[in-house]
Formats: C-alpha cells, structure tokens, sequence
C-alpha cells in the first residue's frame, strides 16, 4: 500500500548551493513529520545535486528529480506529478520557512477543509524580516475567493500556500511549462483563486522570501515577455470555460495592469517600448473579444487603460 503523507513539499532548484542548507534544514525540522520531500534538480552546474545527494542520505522522507534544465514551470509539473501528498506545499530554494509553517497550513486546511491553506510570510534582505501582511485580505476565516476577490489582488507569493492535490488534479490546474520562462507563478496563483471554494489565510508570517538573490529570475530583463505568456494562459483558462470563469473578466484587465506596469518600468530602451507594443497590442485584441468590459470598470481603472493605450502617441508627440 502507497503512503499518503500528510503534505508534499516541493523545491525547485537550480544553482543554489548558497542557500539549499538552509531551505532543507529548515524543512526537515517541520514540527509535521509526516511529510515527504520532492526536490526538482533542472540541470545545475554548481554542487546543488551533491548537496541534494547528501540531505538524501540524512532523510528517508527527500526525494531528488534529476533532470536536463527546462525551467521552472517543467519541474513544478514533474514535482506535482510524482507527490502522493494529500496537500501540495512549494518552497522556493533560496527561501526557508519557521518550523511550525506546514503544521499550522495543514492543521487550518483539514479542520475546515479547505482547497487553499495560506499565511503571511517575510521579505528576507541582507538578514533583516519585513512582515508582509497583506492587510486587505481577510485572515482566520473560510471564504471563497470569488465572491471576496481579496485574494487575487495579493503578489503570487504561491509558496505562502498549501493546496489540497486531488483538487488541483480535478481542476487541472499546472504550470505553464515554457523553457527559460519567469513569473510562472502567475497563470498558477490565478487559476488556483478562480478554481477555490474554500480559501482561508492565517496572519502569522511563517516564510521567509529572500529578495537579495542576484540570480533571481525576476532580476533579468532578458525575460521581459515572460509575463505576457502567463497573461495569455490566464486568458485562455477563462475562455476555455467562459460559463464557470465570466465573473472574473473585469477582475482580470486591472491586475494585468499592475503586473505589466512593475514589468515595464523596470525596463529600459528598446526593451521598453518593443514591451508597450505588445501591452497595447493585447489591451485592443481583449477590448474587440469583449474581455475587456470598461462599462464594468471604475473611474480610475478606465484612466489607467486609457493611458496605455495613448501613451506612444504622447511620446510622438514630445518628438
């Protein structure tokens, strides 16, 4: 008979032996121990897998995926894949959690039977916690997020969560798996919300989210149009069950505005304005499908769309 553990968790790594001890140190020390623990090796060239190999031989519990580097999303979807989990929880390998983190998820999602068990977490710079608590959202109580869109308006952040696993697998729910990508957590975070009944957030900061790794991906500029294939997955998940997901499309053009807005001024050059072509290129292909509803928008969502869309004549015009 195939043990069930009470939660899988999954790190995704690659090239991160600066950081890999303290993420697993901090996760085999878990307060649950029955837990297993499927670390995704994408093709590293420093001593991550030697790191990996040496945990392995601590912990019964950890298992190591080797594979050729595909990004991301590829080994999210092989982690997803092989957990026997009843929930799926995600920490990143540069990150590392408090020892109570899966235990407090756990216990909140099986008492009040929840598709998403989240918390608060910390940003991790220079060994300093900033709390991130995400006021608006509200904490210790069961709510669906489609009827308090709350959720959807926090950063990704899908590693603060755990998720029950037969309900991602009825829901289809994945990663986009494009090789080299960035900002998969997007499409994911967004389908899981649009997928949940029974969503509830503690306000205890239980993660600690490094922001001082150069070799994040959300550092690079080169993967500048990543985002805009997580958009075009978000869009397509809608469409493909428009009588389930409909309530959304309004939700949906404003926080692609704030995605797309942080994307775009942290560019610069020609890379900025090849990335405001295509913004205002899907702003006119979502407004002639009916996907983006200004009726339904507020005065200030309609002001903020209308100066993307104007904005290379007003540079025209400074010229």
């Amino acid at each position: 008979m195939i043990n069930t553990p009470k939660v899988s968790i999954l790190i995704p790594c690659y090239n991160v032996e600066k950081y890999i001890r303290e993420c697993l140190d901090s996760v085999i020390n878990q307060t649950i121990e029955d837990i297993e623990i499927i670390c995704v090796n994408d093709g590293s060239t420093d001593g991550t897998l030697k790191i990996l190999k040496e945990y392995v031989q601590r912990d019964s519990r950890i298992r190591i995926i080797e594979k050729p580097n595909s990004g991301y999303g590829d080994s999210m979807n092989r982690a997803m894949e092989a957990a026997r989990g009843e929930y799926i929880g995600i920490v990143e390998s540069d990150d590392f959690v408090e020892l109570c983190m899966f235990e407090t998820l756990y216990s909140t999602a099986v008492t009040e039977h929840l598709d998403i068990s989240r918390c608060c977490y910390f940003e991790y710079k220079a060994g300093k916690d900033t709390p991130i608590l995400n006021e608006w959202v509200p904490k210790n109580q069961v709510h669906d997020p489609n009827e308090n869109q709350a959720a959807f308006w926090q950063a990704p952040s899908i590693w603060c969560s755990i998720y029950r696993r037969n309900w991602l697998n009825e829901n289809k729910i994945n990663f986009l798996p494009t090789p080299g990508a960035s900002y998969q957590d997007t499409s994911f975070a967004f389908k899981c919300y649009a997928c949940s009944q029974r969503f509830s957030m503690t306000d205890l900061p239980l993660l600690h989210y490094r922001t001082d790794n150069e070799n994040s991906s959300v550092n690079n500029p080169g993967k500048a149009f990543c985002v805009c294939d997580e958009w075009n997955e978000i869009y397509r998940f809608v469409r493909s069950n428009k009588s389930r997901f409909s309530h959304l499309i309004p939700l949906m053009p404003i926080l692609q505005y704030g995605t797309y807005r942080w994307n775009y001024e942290r560019l610069s050059g020609e890379l900025k304005t090849a990335f405001l072509r295509v913004w205002i290129k899907e702003l006119l292909s979502h407004l002639v499908r009916g996907e983006l509803p200004l009726h339904k928008l507020d005065a200030n969502a309609k002001e903020k769309i209308k100066h993307i869309l104007l904005m290379p004549f007003r540079k025209a015009q400074r010229n």
